[in-house]
C-alpha cells in the first residue's frame, strides 16, 4: 500500500510539473509575439498533456479504477426496496365470495380490488471461498497493469519525440551544409564565367560548373523539405493543429554531446529491467494469473450467504384503514443459504487448468520482454559506440577534405587545376561533412535513447 501511495504521489507531482510547464509555455508564446521555439523538454511536457494515445490510456486506467471500486463494493451487503401495486376486476363475482390476499381471507362484494405490498430486503455473501476478496486483489493488480500500460505509452512517445527532434536538428544542419556548398558552387561558377571571357576555359567546362550549382540548389530545396516534413511529424505527435510557424531550439546538439562517455551496456540493462514499465506490466500479469488460479480453485468450495427482509401489505378488500393494515400485516424474516458444488460439468476444473496455462504464458512473456529489452538496449549501445567512432574519424576526414578543397579552389582560380579536379574535391568535402553530421546526430540520438532507458 505504501508503494502504491508513493506511485500516486509521484504521478501527482509529474502532473503538477506538466501544468506549470504548460503555463510557462503559453506565457512565453503570448509575450514573444513570434513563433514558439520548442525545447526537447517542452515537447515532452506538451505531449504528455495533449497526445490522444496518452489520453486514451488515461481513460482506460480510470475504467480499471471503477472496476476495482465495484469489486470492493461487492464485499458489503446489498439492500433494496421493492413495492408492488395491482388492481383486479372481477365482473361476475358472486355475493359473499371470499378472496385470499397475502395469506388473508377477505370477504367483500366489491368487483374491483387494489392490493399493495412494500418490502426491504438485504443479502450478503458471507463466504464463497474468498473469491470476492481475491477478485478485489485481482482488480487492484489490473489497475496497476493499466497504470504501467499508460507509462509504456508515455515512454514510447518520449522515444518518438527524441528521434524526430534529433532528426530535425540533423536536417537543419544538413540545410546549412548544402547552402555552404551552394555558395561555393556559385563562386566557382562566377570564376568559370570570368575564365571563359578571358579564354582560359571552355563553355563546356563552365556548363559543368553551372550544372553543379543547379544540383546544389536542388539539394538545398530537398533538405529544407525534409526539415518541414519532420516538423510536421513532430507537430502531429504533439497534437498541434495550426498554421503558426513551428521550430525547435538549436544548439541542443553539440560535438561534446556526441563525444561524451557511453554508459556500460550491463548497467543500463540492470536499471531498465528494474524500472521499465513493460517489464513491470509483464510481472503484474504473472501476479494476475496467480490470483486467477485462486479464484478458479474457489469454485470447488461451498458458499454461504445471509438474507433478511421486512415488509407489509394492504388491500382495498380489507375494511381496516391503511395504517392499521400496514401494522397488522408487518412481517420480518431472515435466512441463511449454503451452496455446495457437487457436479458442475467440469466448469471448475476447466477454469483451474486455464488459469495455470495463463500463468505459464505470463511467465514466458516476462522472459520474452526481458530478452527484447536487452536486445533493444544492446542495439542502441552498439549504434552509439560505432557512430561515435565514425564521428571521430569523420571530423578528421572533414578537416582534411576542407583543406584539400581550399587548396584546389586557389589553384583553380589561377588555372592550375581543371574543373574535374575541382568538382571531385568539392564532392569529397560535401560527402565528408554529411558523413560527419550523420555520425554525430546518430550518436547523440542513441545516447539519448540509452539515457531514457536509464530513467
Amino acid at each position: 500500500m505504501m508503494e502504491k501511495k508513493s506511485i500516486t504521489l509521484h504521478i501527482y507531482y509529474i502532473r503538477c510539473m506538466r501544468i506549470v510547464s504548460m503555463i510557462l509555455l503559453m506565457a512565453t508564446m503570448c509575450l514573444s509575439g513570434h513563433a514558439k521555439v520548442w525545447t526537447w523538454e517542452e515537447c515532452i511536457a506538451y505531449a504528455m498533456e495533449n497526445n490522444v494515445t496518452l489520453q486514451k490510456a488515461g481513460l482506460t486506467r480510470q475504467t480499471s479504477e471503477e472496476t476495482l471500486k465495484a469489486s470492493k463494493a461487492q464485499l458489503f451487503p446489498s439492500l433494496s426496496f421493492t413495492t408492488k401495486h395491482n388492481v383486479a376486476y372481477n365482473p361476475w363475482k358472486a355475493k359473499g365470495t371470499s378472496t385470499v390476499t397475502d395469506s388473508q381471507v377477505l370477504s367483500s362484494n366489491k368487483k374491483t380490488s387494489y392490493n399493495g405490498s412494500y418490502s426491504v430486503g438485504a443479502n450478503w455473501t458471507v463466504w464463497n471461498g474468498n473469491r470476492n476478496h481475491n477478485t478485489v486483489r485481482q482488480n487492484s493488480i489490473l489497475e496497476e497493469v493499466a497504470e504501467q500500460d499508460s507509462i509504456v505509452s508515455a515512454r514510447s512517445i518520449e522515444e518518438q519525440i527524441a528521434k524526430l527532434y534529433v532528426q530535425i536538428l540533423y536536417s537543419k544542419e544538413a540545410v546549412k551544409v548544402n547552402k555552404e556548398s551552394l555558395e561555393a558552387a556559385k563562386v566557382n561558377e562566377e570564376r568559370g564565367k570570368q575564365m571563359v571571357e578571358v579564354g582560359s576555359m571552355s563553355k563546356a567546362e563552365c556548363s559543368q560548373l553551372s550544372a553543379t550549382r543547379a544540383q546544389d540548389e536542388y539539394n538545398v530545396v530537398r533538405a529544407e523539405s525534409n526539415v518541414r516534413n519532420y516538423k510536421r511529424q513532430l507537430k502531429a505527435l504533439l497534437q498541434i493543429i495550426d498554421d503558426d510557424d513551428f521550430d525547435i531550439a538549436e544548439g541542443d546538439a553539440t560535438d561534446e554531446m556526441a563525444l561524451k562517455a557511453i554508459p556500460a551496456l550491463r548497467s543500463v540493462y540492470d536499471v531498465a529491467v528494474e524500472n521499465r514499465p513493460e517489464i513491470k506490466k509483464a510481472q503484474l500479469q504473472v501476479a494476475n494469473a496467480e490470483m486467477q488460479q485462486r479464484i478458479a480453485k474457489a469454485q470447488y468450495l461451498p458458499s454461504v450467504s445471509l438474507n433478511a427482509s421486512v415488509g407489509s401489505t394492504n388491500s382495498s378488500l380489507n375494511q381496516n384503514k391503511w395504517g392499521e393494515q400496514m401494522r397488522s400485516n408487518f412481517n420480518m424474516g431472515a435466512g441463511v443459504t449454503l451452496s455446495v458444488p457437487i457436479f458442475d460439468q467440469r466448469a471448475a476444473r476447466t477454469a483451474v487448468h486455464k488459469a495455470n496455462i495463463q500463468r505459464q504464458t505470463a511467465l514466458l512473456d516476462v522472459m520474452d520482454k526481458e530478452t527484447s529489452l536487452y536486445s533493444t538496449i544492446e542495439n542502441y549501445w552498439i549504434e552509439a559506440t560505432n557512430n561515435q567512432n565514425q564521428f571521430k574519424a569523420a571530423k578528421v576526414s572533414t578537416t582534411a577534405a576542407k583543406d584539400s578543397y581550399d587548396l584546389l579552389s586557389e589553384q583553380f582560380a589561377v588555372g592550375l587545376k581543371n574543373v574535374v579536379e575541382l568538382q571531385d574535391g568539392k564532392t569529397r568535402l560535401l560527402t565528408a561533412k554529411q558523413s560527419e553530421l550523420q555520425a554525430k546526430y546518430s550518436t547523440i540520438l542513441n545516447l539519448k535513447l540509452l539515457e531514457l532507458y536509464e530513467k
